[in-house]
């Protein structure tokens, strides 16, 4: 991708590490709190092995308006193709409804296609409706695998065996 693509009134261009904080406040106005920890994670990694991770923002009226982080996966749980995770994405509240959603998915999967990967997975919580809706109009469905998941908090529970 060049370094920034007009999609009407968007300007979609790679994340800098001066978006940090912006990225902070559109995620948290929608999760409720920052994840500071996570965003810097990111972008740190994605600067040490750039074909690993896109990660893309939207800019309207010199702003940043949304933001796509995205990480490659080859070979993982066993699988010979290479996809992509869609591990967070959020569009600033007053600019939702305005294309900026569209324009990113579009950028991601443009980049996700040069950089040889076969499809895109996320996860969502299932009361989460716009976010569903959003994934839904953008393309995803159901993928034909389970996500699992148990506390490490408690002991595992060990079949008694009978003598």
């Amino acid at each position: 991708m060049s370094n920034i693509a007009r999609n009407g009134r968007n300007d979609v261009r790679p994340l800098r590490s001066a978006d940090l904080e912006r990225v902070i406040a559109i995620d948290s106005s929608h999760i409720g709190e920052p994840r500071r920890h996570f965003f810097e994670k990111r972008l740190a990694h994605a600067q040490r092995y750039p074909d690993d991770y896109v990660q893309i923002g939207v800019v309207r009226n010199s702003a940043l308006a949304g933001f796509v982080f995205a990480r490659i996966m080859r070979g993982e749980f066993g699988s010979q193709k290479t996809i992509a995770v869609l591990d967070a994405v959020a569009v600033e509240h007053d600019n939702q409804s305005r294309g900026v959603g569209r324009a990113l998915m579009t950028a991601l999967a443009e980049m996700l296609r040069q950089k040889g990967v076969h499809s895109l997975e996320s996860q969502a919580d299932w009361t989460n409706h716009s976010l569903l809706r959003f994934f839904d109009v953008s393309g995803f469905g159901l993928a034909p695998r389970m996500v699992l998941e148990r506390s490490v908090s408690n002991p595992m529970i060990e079949p008694i065996e009978e003598e």
